[in-house]
């Protein structure tokens, strides 16, 4: 008899509060013995940062990263908890290219938006609902890509799509995304966790 699969060490990266982080925490709490990935880390470029407590508060090891741009200190810190796989989860500041490549592959990300369109440097909270509804597109939703050197041009990975409807506010359309974002994110990430435990 084979000894059980441990799960996949996965680290979070998230800049504010950490709705998208506790969604996963509960996701996989909610899965027991059949959860692929644990949080073991929760990193954040702000000291105040919501996701910080929230990791505190499950005894989860949390931490600031000084410099966000210092791909070796991040790498360094990564390796120091044996991390597996990345997720960024409202995550503002470009990923250093040592990581990148280090865990290439291994990194995604959350973006409200179907990328690949309303992505790109500067695209993140109020700013894309605002897009979106100024292009009168008639849906939006969330995307979980791949990340690499650069802002939401990784590849896709899923996808939840959710309606645009008339009257909507970037507020409005916000909650709605972020709802999809609660349940797409963590059901890929088990599924990534998943594919990674078993190529190893």
């Amino acid at each position: 008899m084979t000894a059980p699969t441990p799960p996949v060490r996965l680290a979070v990266l998230a800049s504010g509060a950490g709705s998208n982080l506790q969604a996963i925490i509960d996701h996989l709490d909610a899965l027991g013995a059949a959860r692929a990935a644990e949080v073991v880390l929760v990193a954040s470029n702000r000291a105040d940062a919501g996701a910080l407590a929230r990791a505190r508060a499950r005894r989860i090891a949390a931490t600031v990263i000084a410099d966000p741009a210092d791909g070796r200190a991040l790498a360094r810190l990564l390796d120091a908890h044996r991390v597996e796989l990345i997720a960024l989860a409202g995550y503002l500041k470009l990923v250093p290219h040592e990581v990148t490549e280090r865990w290439s592959g291994r990194i995604v990300n959350i973006h409200p938006a179907l990328l690949p369109g309303f992505g790109g440097p500067g695209m993140y909270g109020r700013r894309v609902h605002e897009a979106v509804i100024a292009a009168g597109q008639r849906e939006s939703g969330a995307t979980v890509h791949q990340v690499d050197d650069a802002y939401d041009r990784g590849a896709i990975v899923a996808q939840e799509r959710v309606p645009v409807e008339p009257g909507d506010t970037p507020e409005s359309l916000a909650a709605r995304v972020l709802g999809a974002e609660h349940r797409l994110y963590p059901r890929t990430l088990q599924a990534l966790a998943l594919a990674l435990a078993t190529s190893n």
